[in-house]
Parts: structure tokens; C-alpha cells; sequence
């Protein structure tokens, strides 16, 4: 998604940091670095459902916890509860650490989401004494790096360097450099999960329509090795759709992944204060262990009380639907093909991995259906995914010389067919970029 005011790539696109994409990249590290070291100065001195589901979510005013990082204890998902994301310290509550808990805990808020690297380039900002404040506070902090894929192995580690600072949790943004970047996405994770160990919690968060983004990773990313969760980055007004429409898409092609899913929501872009919290009661709807919100420094007065205020929990006959499900059949092309492809080889089908669904995908599919007990038309809907997601796939090592032979034919080294494919459209339309 072209992104909202105030954060990286497509975030920075309706900020008064715009340009070209290198230019972009060069002022943003230069803003950094300074606002990094004004930063350091004053630090010196939320597929599978998480627990608790909609009841848990009501409580204390919270959207999707129940405080409990206030009170010393964690639970098992840092995810998991209300959250805010902040761009620049120094520009959030006036870089005061003090007054940043304490706003905090006033709105519910319990993890703080703080920029720790910009591609292979570290923030200063974020710091183990910074953690360390901000955990004897009662907060959880979860570092979060942009990352391009020009780099992998730096960017794992710079997110390795962020865990070993004392991080509850890491959050990899990747947007839309790593579109079509299947190998440098294998590349990451691998390095990353070697470096930070197979179980540190990780989330993955970037575009929020799947489909829109037929060369987009998203199977590596939130595939096996990859992001424990999902925070896709549901900017619903500046998207132009309903808090409602928003969810509606965002779940239904996101489920496949099997990833619990913590949206991001926005404050930046001014927002109706009642859209804020019909997004927070919406995630309680479809039972959602929480919400994130970007971003601390462009959140007002009033949508700060919409954050933290009591809200009344479920919206009567809102909610997942069992039945809503990507449908995939011959000429469906992208990731969710991918990822498909990935669980029929798990099956024991023999497919190639090529992110296009062709004649022999469509055999392989029929083949499955039919050793399921379905209906065997070859189409990929409800019940196929539902049988499907149930094998363990066999993900292709798209970082490897290996894969070549699977992604044949690609324009694209050592990836699917489908990583060529441009995006189909931006969520946020061009008329909302400055």
C-alpha cells in the first residue's frame, strides 16, 4: 500500500518526503540519524485465533487484551492487546520516555512498536536502556525494521541486533521492494531465524489485500520459518473503503496463511473518531487478539480517547465467516497459487511451484479432491482450502540454486512465474498521495 504520512516507503508517499525512491531513502537516513541522536539524548537520563477471544477483548477498555502487561505479567502472544507504533521517539510525546508510559497506560496501550533499522542501517534510537525504561514501566516494546531485499542478510541483522536490545517481539515491514523477491525473502528469514532462534515471536507487516499483490513473498514471509503473525496494514479511510469492506478483504484472503492476524489500524489521515472505534470493535467481532495503531506522533487529543475508551465489544452478526475463501481456478495467477502449489506438493501431488494455475495444477488439484472424498472440478474453494491447509506443505527454498528447476521459465532468478507480475493496484488511490 502506498503509504500513510509518516513512516517509511509507502507510508512516506503522502508525507512532505517525497520523491524518487533512492532520494526518499537518502533524506529519510539523514532525518534519522538526527532525529536518532535528539532521541538518544533524552533516553540517556496482535488462521489461528490467540486465546481469550472476544470476551477477553471487552475487558479494561481494551480492544483485544486485558491489560495484563500493566499489571507484570505477559502473555503468550506480545501481540496480543492494543498497541501504537512510533516512527520517531523524538517526536513522540516530545522524545520524553516518561510521559510516553504514562500516555500509554492512560489509553490502554500495552506494546510500543518503535523503528529499530532502515534497510541495513541501524536507528540509534532504539537501545537497550530504552527497552529497559520502558519494560520497568510496565510496557511491552517491539522493535521494527524496514527492509527492501537489496540486503537480506544485513537486514536479519539488523533484527537480531534489535532482539538482542531486549525486544518483546520483532515486526519485519516490508512493502513493496520486496514484491517479486522470493529468493532474498527465503534469504532473510533464514538468517534472521538463525540469528534470533525458530520461536521468537515475529510479525509480518505489509500489505493488507493479498490479491492485489500477485508478486508480493507473502508465502515465505508468513510461511513455514517465517512471521509467527500477521499485522497487516488495514489504513481503511485512506484506502477509501468501510472499517467493515476493509476487514471483509483483508480476512479473506489473509486466513489462507494461518498466521493470527493483529490489524493496524490508523490514526494518521484524521480519521472519524466513530470509525476508530468501529475498527476496534470490529477486531473484537471477529475475535482478533488486538490492534496496533500507526502512529504515535500523528495522533490527536481526540483520537487518542477513541483509542483507549471502553467500547461495547461485538457488533451483532459481524464476524469471520466459515465459508469465505479465496477461490482459485485455472488462469488464477500470484502467491495464493503459490501457496496452494506448496500444499498439493505436500500432498504428495507432484505440481511445479510456478504461482500460475495451469493444466497440471489443475490435475493435481482434481487427483486431491478426489482422494478427499470432493468434488473433483478442480477448482480451489472453501472445502479444498479447508482439506488442503490441513497437510503440511512443501515449501520450495527459493534462496537456493535448487529452485531453479521449479521456477522455470521465470523472469524473475530463482522465483515463481508469478513473482514478475505487478501489482494489480494500490490500495491507497493516487489521488490520496501528496
Amino acid at each position: 500500500m502506498d503509504a500513510p504520512s509518516s513512516s517509511p516507503s509507502r507510508r512516506e508517499r503522502l508525507t512532505a518526503v517525497v520523491g524518487a525512491h533512492r532520494a526518499r531513502r537518502a533524506a529519510l537516513i539523514a532525518i534519522a540519524a538526527a532525529a536518532a541522536a535528539a532521541a538518544a539524548i533524552l533516553i540517556g537520563a496482535a488462521i489461528a485465533v490467540p486465546a481469550g477471544g472476544a470476551a477477553a477483548a471487552a475487558s479494561d477498555g481494551g480492544t483485544g487484551g486485558s491489560h495484563q502487561a500493566h499489571h507484570g505479567a505477559r502473555p503468550a502472544s506480545p501481540y496480543r492487546g492494543d498497541g501504537m507504533w512510533i516512527w520517531y521517539v523524538s517526536q513522540s510525546s516530545g522524545g520524553d520516555l516518561a510521559r510516553i508510559a504514562r500516555k500509554a497506560h492512560r489509553h490502554g496501550i500495552e506494546t510500543v512498536y518503535i523503528k529499530s533499522s532502515d534497510g541495513s542501517s541501524a536507528w540509534s534510537q532504539f537501545t537497550a536502556s530504552l527497552v529497559s525504561y520502558l519494560h520497568a514501566r510496565g510496557l511491552r516494546v517491539c522493535g521494527w525494521q524496514f527492509v527492501y531485499g537489496t540486503h537480506p542478510g544485513a537486514e536479519a541483522r539488523r533484527g537480531a541486533q534489535a532482539v538482542r536490545k531486549g525486544a518483546d517481539c520483532l515486526v519485519i515491514d516490508a512493502e513493496s521492494s520486496y514484491e517479486g523477491r522470493y529468493a532474498s525473502a527465503d534469504t532473510y528469514v533464514d538468517k534472521l531465524r538463525h540469528k534470533i532462534g525458530a520461536h521468537f515471536p515475529t510479525a509480518l507487516a505489509t500489505f493488507p489485500y493479498v490479491d492485489y499483490h500477485p508478486g508480493f513473498p507473502y508465502s515465505v514471509f508468513l510461511g513455514p520459518g517465517g512471521a509467527h503473525y500477521n499485522l497487516p496494514q488495514l489504513y481503511w479511510h485512506t484506502i477509501g473503503v468501510t472499517v467493515a469492506q476493509g476487514y471483509e478483504h483483508t480476512f479473506l484472503y489473509n486466513r489462507v496463511y494461518r498466521r493470527a492476524i493483529y490489524p493496524l489500524g490508523q490514526t494518521y489521515d484524521n480519521p472519524p473518531v466513530r470509525q476508530i472505534r468501529r475498527f476496534r470493535r470490529m477486531a473484537i467481532s471477529y475475535g482478533l487478539g488486538g490492534v496496533s495503531w500507526w502512529s504515535w506522533q500523528e495522533t490527536n487529543k481526540r483520537e487518542w480517547r477513541a483509542v483507549g475508551s471502553h467500547v461495547a465489544g461485538a457488533i451483532p452478526d459481524v464476524g469471520r465467516s466459515g465459508s469465505a475463501y479465496p477461490a482459485l481456478s485455472k488462469g488464477s495467477r500470484g502467491d495464493l497459487v503459490v501457496w496452494a502449489q506448496e500444499h498439493l506438493r505436500g500432498a504428495g501431488e507432484s505440481v511445479p511451484v510456478t504461482g500460475r494455475f495451469g493444466y497440471k495444477t489443475r490435475r493435481a488439484v482434481k487427483r486431491f479432491q478426489a482422494s478427499k472424498g470432493l468434488v473433483a472440478d478442480g477448482h480451489i474453494e472453501a472445502k479444498t482450502w479447508h482439506a488442503l491447509l490441513d497437510v503440511a506443505p512443501k515449501t520450495v527454498d527459493w534462496s537456493s540454486r535448487g529452485s531453479r528447476h521449479v521456477a522455470k521459465r521465470s523472469s524473475v532468478a530463482n522465483a515463481p512465474r508469478s513473482a514478475s507480475l505487478p501489482a494489480r493496484r494500490d490500495e491507497i488511490p493516487p489521488a490520496s498521495k501528496r
